[in-house]
């Protein structure tokens, strides 16, 4: 087996059967990140000695019969700004180039409880805070999917993205305040999970937007989406949020049937932004392959407007993310990238009162959409307006990519970006759907029926042409 895009199940299967050993998956991904990264950039640091003589441990422990679980042995990428004890993690900043983590987050003690191996710390948008993935002081890495012209990889988890679909690892963690994992996700032509609030737990996790931050998996597989659900979610003692999430059962959303399913359907009236023709026939043939496997597709009439609930994400993630900042962010001195920079000095101009209406108003939304969603088991919607484009078209001012992103986020959703074909150039397109608050499991059964409904041609970025 060539693991380069192999999925997180059938790894962990030739690692059970014996036909790979871990550390054979782990020089395999080092390879192919030291030959491909430099054009990539999608890694911002990888210790491969570190990740071999991990790997070497748990082959000796697999050895010994000692297994974590299906993710035992299996490398994943982390985007920078997750904790690990001692390990530099900068958040994307030239500023912070020398931050180093004094402890561990929960989401990457869980990782190592699983058995798993952080292989690197991906690139990312500055703070988190952009949906283009552009980095102008370190960097924007560059969509796999057209190695001739230097497209947007999507943000702000954009060298996760990159890594995923480009085979330098078999999976990524990405954080999600308005898209963030699910931007990156489609315009890589990867599955994305934002989970909803409290599944996951944040802490040690750099935060751009308290209220409406979440951390989820960018895999090539539903099925590898819901594994590092499942190993990433669950109460914690030092996390007050998790405790607000029900239980789960591990591999509980296999035993559910997409056939009986009610899925409302977002209206073209109701879009925020018009979709290109090759982004519409990609939504359309989502709802031909749902309707085919015997889910109930209705019309929705949205009790609320997505560009409404953009704009009002919007302001609490420029509130929020100006606290964290205020301290250095005036200071002209500081390398900070110029957009980011703006975007977070905007938080400055948001008065206490317009902050504490639009949280209670964020309150009212989470009740309307839960009342709204009462029937349905997902709301279909699209991922993006269109495909990558180039670096060079960015408009830093405008926000499309999020304007099908945030409003999960604002009403408290969970969403799943899902691949959904390819344009006539060879770009990946995407869907959306969004789910009730902690309706993961409906999505994740939905989800894998509608991955095996779609046809979509088994293209692999072709890396060869940089």
């Amino acid at each position: 087996m060539d693991p380069s895009f192999a999925s997180l199940a059938d790894l962990s299967k030739a690692l059970s059967e014996g036909s790979l050993t871990s550390t054979a998956i782990t020089r395999h991904f080092l390879e192919r990140i030291a030959r491909h990264d430099r054009a990539l950039g999608a890694f911002v640091h990888v210790d491969a000695e570190k990740a071999l003589a991990m790997a070497e441990g748990l082959d000796r422990l697999r050895a010994s019969g000692v297994v974590y679980g299906p993710l035992h042995g299996l490398p994943i990428a982390v985007k920078d700004l997750v904790d690990w004890q001692d390990e530099t993690c900068t958040v994307g900043s030239k500023a912070w180039k020398d931050r180093r983590s004094t402890g561990d987050a929960i989401v990457m003690r869980r990782l190592l409880a699983a058995g798993m191996i952080p292989i690197g710390r991906t690139a990312m948008v500055e703070f988190a805070f952009g949906g283009w993935g552009t980095n102008p002081l370190c960097g924007t890495p560059r969509n796999p999917w057209d190695m001739k012209t230097h497209r947007i990889p999507g943000g702000s988890s954009s060298g996760s993205g990159v890594a995923v679909a480009a085979g330098l690892a078999p999976a990524a963690l990405g954080s999600d305040t308005g898209g963030s994992v699910r931007i990156p996700a489609a315009l890589n032509g990867l599955v994305g999970l934002k989970p909803t609030f409290g599944r996951i737990s944040l802490k040690g996790c750099f935060p751009l937007s308290a209220t409406l931050d979440s951390i989820g998996p960018m895999t090539h597989t539903v099925d590898d989406a819901a594994l590092l659900f499942e190993a990433l979610s669950g109460a914690e003692p030092e996390d007050p949020a998790t405790r607000l999430a029900p239980a789960l059962t591990s591999g509980a959303w296999q035993a559910l049937r997409a056939e009986g399913m009610q899925v409302a359907v977002m209206r073209e009236e109701d879009f925020p932004l018009p979709l290109d023709a090759e982004s519409q026939a990609a939504y359309d043939r989502a709802k031909e392959a749902l309707a085919s496997l015997g889910v109930k597709l209705v019309p929705a009439d949205l009790p609320f407007s997505f560009n409404d609930m953009t704009e009002r994400n919007g302001r609490i993630i420029a509130a929020e993310s100006y606290a964290v900042h205020r301290e250095y962010i005036h200071d002209e001195n500081v390398p900070i990238g110029p957009h980011v920079r703006q975007r977070v000095l905007a938080g400055a101009d948001i008065s206490a009162n317009d902050y504490i209406e639009t949280l209670a108003d964020h309150r009212r939304m989470k009740a309307v959409y839960a009342e709204f969603m009462k029937p349905f088991d997902a709301l279909l919607t699209p991922s993006l307006p269109f495909p990558a484009i180039p670096v060079a078209e960015v408009d830093e001012a405008a926000v499309p990519l999020a304007a099908y992103g945030r409003p999960a986020n604002y009403v408290g959703a969970c969403g799943l970006a899902l691949p959904a074909g390819f344009t006539a150039n060879g770009l990946p397109l995407s869907v959306q759907l969004m789910g009730r608050a902690f309706g993961e499991e409906q999505l994740l059964a939905m989800g894998a029926a509608l991955e095996k409904s779609i046809s979509i041609t088994n293209r692999r970025p072709d890396l060869s042409a940089a």
